[in-house]
């Protein structure tokens, strides 16, 4: 007799996508930090180099400045203090700005990345055989894949996000359009690409360290709260 699916319980994907999201921070993090450098590096004045020449350039400055500002001052102490000096700045505009870049970019690209990982979980189950009984390295494979499709479709929105996010107040009034135009004008259309190789290289293991966290903490809940 075959074995009965578990119902779907909102609960167990609460607590299950939370620890994957925790498996995504973790391994991809760093990488972020990379990326968003990269995507707000400064244009150079004429004969002067980027600030940043690539990807490994930005990792090794970023931890030298890192280890420089731990002696130094720093515009912010934390999370919280940063969410107050930007409320008192700009009230709660300041704490949303970037709202509809985040939506133009994560709409499309959360459906892109389900839809792949979907599709290649059911791709990768051999026939007569569940999709919950996918083994670890298949679901990393597809969650890994799902991440590189996420972030093909996500990273010209995110680097205008990026951009108009640490813009200073009112440098772009009409928001995203006067972002858009800024960089293609300066810089061209493969300006809407900085930190590819950063967002590639992290796309896959954390994305895959994402759906392996989400899939093993379902089957724990499952085996622990079966009636959850």
């Amino acid at each position: 007799m075959a074995e009965q699916p578990q119902p779907i319980s909102p609960v167990k994907n609460f607590f299950a996508g939370g620890f994957g999201g925790v498996c995504l921070v973790f391994v991809g993090h760093p990488l972020d930090t990379i990326k968003v450098r990269l995507q707000t590096q400064p244009k150079p004045q004429p004969g002067q180099p980027l600030l940043y020449s690539g990807t490994f350039d930005c990792f090794r400055k970023t931890l030298v400045g890192e280890i420089q500002a731990a002696t130094g001052e720093t515009k912010y102490s934390g999370s919280l203090d940063c969410a107050k000096q930007l409320y008192r700045e700009a009230g709660i505009r300041g704490v949303y700005k970037g709202t509809v870049l985040t939506l133009m970019r994560d709409v499309p690209a959360s459906g892109m990345y389900f839809m792949t990982y979907e599709w290649l979980k059911n791709i990768l189950t051999p026939e007569g055989k569940s999709v919950s009984d996918l083994s670890a390295p298949r679901i990393l494979f597809a969650g890994g894949l799902a991440g590189i499709f996420n972030w093909a479709v996500a990273i010209p929105p995110d680097v205008l996000k990026s951009r108009f996010q640490t813009a200073p107040p009112g440098k772009y009034p009409n928001g995203f359009r006067d972002v858009l135009r800024e960089l293609i004008r300066e810089e061209g259309v493969a300006s809407l690409y900085k930190g590819f190789t950063a967002v590639m290289i992290r796309a896959f293991p954390a994305n895959a360290a994402c759906f392996l966290g989400f899939e093993v903490a379902m089957k724990f809940l499952n085996w622990i709260a079966p009636g959850l």
